[in-house]
């Protein structure tokens, strides 16, 4: 399959820089840019946060304080994969039946991890963003590389957070959202690669996944510039 023509939606860089980082293969991109000007706020707020130092998740010290902006950060992410798919599926943007079993199937996913998410946060959850993804909804090879990197992402951003967090309810949604994201990840890997190929297009490429840190998704995320405000 060609390469993700990323320069379209990646402007900055930034999502292949921390794709790279997650252990796919940068020869799967085209080049990898420069993240100039890949900041932490879009419209005042990210993720969910009002600020950078609001933004900073503690990997030290262990509160339910901390925890709201993990559940903030997690439910974020998965505002941005459930309008992604959303978006994708109403654009009808598959080239094969294969792919929009998977759109169908994930979008229905990230909108029941936003559901559950927003029940756990309560009147602590943060409001959906505005998105807009340009040619990663309306042209299908777009969309499945871009589903491919968003699902690493999404897979390495809970290993990341995993270990900060001490509320037994975030706890448990969030060891159940990271394994069907897991499997997200695989599959479209899987469709991407028609079954073969190289080893960082295969389902399960390596015996390790690498967790992302909050600043390496932060960046990645405003650097899609999916995120609007």
């Amino acid at each position: 399959m060609d390469h993700l023509q990323l320069d379209r939606i990646d402007t900055s860089g930034a999502l292949r820089e921390a794709a790279e980082n997650a252990g796919i293969d940068r020869a799967s991109f085209l080049r990898r840019g420069a993240a100039a000007g890949a900041g932490l706020a879009v419209g005042g707020t990210l993720l969910g946060l009002a600020s950078p130092a609001q933004a900073a998740i503690s990997s030290k010290n262990k509160s339910l304080a901390n925890d709201i902006k993990i559940g903030n950060y997690a439910l974020t992410l998965e505002f941005l994969e459930a309008e992604f798919y959303a978006k994708a599926i109403e654009a009808n943007a598959f080239a094969t039946p294969q792919l929009r079993s998977f759109a169908v199937t994930t979008g229905a996913h990230e909108a029941a991890h936003v559901s559950a998410l927003r029940k756990i946060l309560g009147g602590k959850a943060v409001k959906k963003p505005t998105f807009d993804f340009g040619a990663a909804v309306t042209d299908s090879a777009t969309f499945a590389k871009t589903a491919q990197v968003l699902e690493d992402t999404g897979v390495a951003a809970y290993a990341g957070q995993g270990p900060n967090l001490k509320t037994r309810a975030i706890v448990q949604a969030a060891l159940a959202i990271h394994s069907v994201e897991a499997r997200h990840a695989a599959w479209i890997r899987f469709i991407n690669s028609g079954g073969a190929g190289p080893v960082a297009g295969l389902p399960a490429p390596a015996g390790f996944d690498k967790p992302l840190s909050e600043k390496a998704v932060l960046k990645a995320v405003t650097g899609t510039g999916f995120i609007k405000g």
